[in-house]
């Protein structure tokens, strides 16, 4: 994948090293709502290392009796990380409930609910990092750069795991939606692929903006989105005067597909540079039958003020919240300048 410009260009690299333990990593799910108490579904509360969403779920599930398919969750946690979340799991053994213990998983809470955990059923996610091995005067740095993303925002761009192991997910799909290649047999395997191609032009747009001195700027035309994120609407230059600073409102960019909805004026003449640029057009799009249909995102996050805390000799460490669908990775590539996610 190509490189993407930095915010906070001009301000050097803080180095180090993320992840050293799965401790340095740390997510909190912010629910959308709490259980009422009531109701056939048990959702639990649960901390877990080392392992994925689906993997723990099944795990609670076949300890207490219950198929995998009837569980559900908010959204999916890292594996590189100590995560908490919610679960939901239907008519569990009481007597299985009451005793659970499984190894790598951490039962925190047991309630009850009417209706089953789906996903988006969350507001955000809450960050603790731990930057280790950083460069001299790291912590004056990494307060410098937040400084900026906190009165900026932070470009929205899709982290490296939104385009496969090896990077290589953008070109199948290219391939794929051009009819250069057959589709990939497996359902999942046509999502991803024509996901990974709508980020990597999403990436483009976002990049294009930075580099003209508009991530937080009108452009005529521009579709907003409130934070914390709305539906898109057409703002004005009046508004978007006030609240694009204020962090209030930000532009959105596109997530091309036949249903996407286009701005006006050169906020859409921008657009459509992109998608030319890549020899790709709606009608490739389509392609994807239904998997690629087309959205808005926002062009920037505008997390919780980021806060940066001393955390040991050449340790640096962030605490953070974002919403629903936004990578911390987007603001650690500011820091440290560069995508790599270790």
């Amino acid at each position: 994948m190509e490189s993407l410009p930095f915010l906070t260009h001009s301000i050097p690299s803080i180095g180090g090293v993320i992840r050293d333990s799965l401790d340095d990593f740390r997510v909190e799910e912010i629910p959308a709502y709490l259980p009422s108490g009531e109701g056939d579904h048990a959702y639990i509360r649960f901390a877990k290392r080392g392992l994925t969403t689906p993997e723990a779920v099944e795990r609670i599930a076949r300890a207490i009796s219950v198929s995998p398919r009837e569980c559900g969750w908010a959204g999916l946690k890292d594996k590189h990380a100590l995560t908490t979340q919610w679960a939901s799991f239907l008519r569990p053994d009481p007597e299985r409930l009451a005793k659970l213990a499984i190894d790598g998983i951490t039962v925190l809470e047991v309630s009850r609910h009417k209706n089953k955990l789906k996903s988006g059923h969350l507001h955000g996610n809450r960050f603790e990092i731990l930057v280790r091995q950083c460069e001299p005067n790291a912590l004056a740095t990494a307060r410098e750069v937040v400084a900026v993303l906190n009165d900026k925002g932070v470009p929205n761009y899709y982290g490296a795991q939104r385009f496969g192991r090896d990077g290589d997910n953008v070109g199948r799909g290219v391939r794929w939606l051009r009819g250069e290649t057959p589709a990939p047999r497996q359902a999942f395997e046509r999502k991803m692929y024509a996901s990974s191609v709508q980020s990597w032009l999403f990436n483009r747009y976002v990049a294009e903006r930075l580099n003209d001195g508009l991530l937080g700027a009108y452009v005529p035309g521009d579709l907003a989105v409130r934070h914390p994120l709305d539906k898109v609407f057409a703002i004005t230059e009046d508004e978007a005067g006030t609240t694009y600073p204020a962090r209030e409102c930000s532009a959105s960019g596109p997530m091309f597909g036949p249903e996407m909805r286009w701005p006006e004026s050169e906020a859409r003449a921008r657009e459509e540079r992109v998608l030319t640029a890549s020899e790709l057009t709606l009608a490739h799009f389509a392609n994807a039958r239904g998997l690629a249909e087309g959205t808005r995102r926002s062009v920037r996050l505008c997390p919780s003020p980021i806060e940066v805390f001393e955390a040991g000799e050449n340790t640096v460490g962030l605490r953070f919240e974002l919403t629903s669908g936004a990578y911390a990775t987007a603001v650690l590539r500011e820091l440290r300048k560069r995508d790599e996610d270790r």
